[in-house]
């Protein structure tokens, strides 16, 4: 199967075809993010009903629970959250940053946020994990993620870590995979240029079937993370799949797509919605120029939209668009119905996938 087909590029924005297991998906394109095997608030229905190509979870969250011999039994991550489109899944390298695990040239030893028992996840374990419970259509190596405020030695330590990982992923990819899963590295090396070339050089050395830009978004400026974005997809291989991981807003979205970036996730939509903070559009999404301030932030739990009947977009037609006041939003935050949370994902969860099938109609 060829993997990744290039359609066609305008300057360095890049439109393709990406082949799985699952079923083809179109490039550039944002994947919402199932960690524990469901976006939250929404079935996996839902979620194709949006239009949401391909979904995105966690290995360590799932090896958790319900496990690895559980999913195995269960006949896969797909079968049971009933989605059988394509599935993404972070290796557990994340919860390296976000956790703080002891972590050694061996292994990462997490603390268990549910009971407080050790689990030891090696490169191996991760794969297999990934490839065989799980059923991941892409499976990501173990990397290292160093905050985004590090000094230089820390970056390149977690930078070299993350190359010796890539290594034992590759190979162990090599004896689990079933047919057509596919294997990505991450780029590490924080903000410096030099680091994340040796490591780019050093994954394309290796061969994945693409390539993540990992180790941003977690406290280093916009500024940085745009310039090492740029720098990296310039040098990534043309025929590869390009992926910047947990980015980001809806501009920087849009940026990353203009240097050459492919696939993305990130919590924004999900995350915001739970908090009654919406995504909007300054005009009609089709003739919007998204160069510019094409979107605002809609605050729903203002007292400002008591009374308000106007739709919660109206340049926008999901579901809740379709059928919910702002009023009446508001009202279901405001008596702290579960509701309002379903609404407004399936809201800001449409307009992240409106925002990539404009970027892709742009680009064609």
């Amino acid at each position: 199967m060829l993997m990744f087909k290039l359609e066609k590029t305008k300057g360095k924005a890049r439109r393709g075809v990406l082949e799985t297991a699952h079923g083809s998906i179109q490039t550039p394109f944002f994947m919402p993010i199932a960690t524990k095997g469901a976006v939250k608030t929404l079935s996996a229905g839902d979620m194709s009903d949006l239009g949401a190509q391909i979904l995105l979870s966690n290995t360590y969250h799932l090896l958790l629970r319900p496990g690895f011999e559980a999913l195995e039994e269960l006949g896969g991550l797909h079968d049971l959250m009933g989605w059988q489109g394509p599935i993404l899944t972070d290796s557990g390298g994340y919860q390296v940053f976000s956790l703080g695990c002891d972590v050694t040239d061996e292994s990462v030893v997490f603390k268990s946020h549910l009971d407080g028992s050790k689990i030891e996840l090696t490169p191996e374990l991760s794969v297999q994990m990934q490839m065989q419970a799980i059923g991941s259509d892409i499976a990501m190596q173990l990397d290292e993620v160093a905050p985004g405020d590090s000094d230089r030695d820390v970056y390149e330590a977690a930078m070299e870590r993350s190359i010796k990982w890539a290594e034992r992923c590759k190979k162990e990819a090599g004896r689990v995979r079933m047919k057509d899963q596919k294997l990505f590295g991450i780029v590490q090396g924080g903000t410096h240029e030099d680091l994340r070339e040796q490591s780019l050089k050093s994954l394309v050395d290796i061969g994945f079937d693409g390539y993540a830009i990992g180790g941003l978004s977690v406290g280093e400026s916009r500024e940085d993370a745009y310039r090492i974005t740029e720098f990296c997809a310039d040098r990534l291989p043309e025929d590869k799949p390009r992926y910047f991981k947990g980015g980001g807003m809806p501009e920087e979205i849009v940026y990353y797509v203009s240097v050459g970036v492919d696939m993305f996730d990130c919590v924004n939509p999900t995350r915001n919605a739970r908090h009654g903070s919406l995504f909007v559009w300054n005009d009609d999404p089709s003739k919007v120029d998204l160069t510019k301030d094409f979107y605002s932030r809609l605050s729903i739990t203002n007292e400002e939209f008591k009374f308000d009947t106007n739709p919660i977009d109206p340049h926008c037609d999901c579901p809740t668009c379709k059928t919910t006041s702002r009023a009446y939003l508001r009202h279901l935050f405001a008596t702290g119905e579960i509701l309002a949370m379903r609404l407004a994902t399936i809201h800001n969860i449409s307009f992240y996938l409106r925002l990539m099938k404009e970027l892709r109609k742009n680009i064609k």
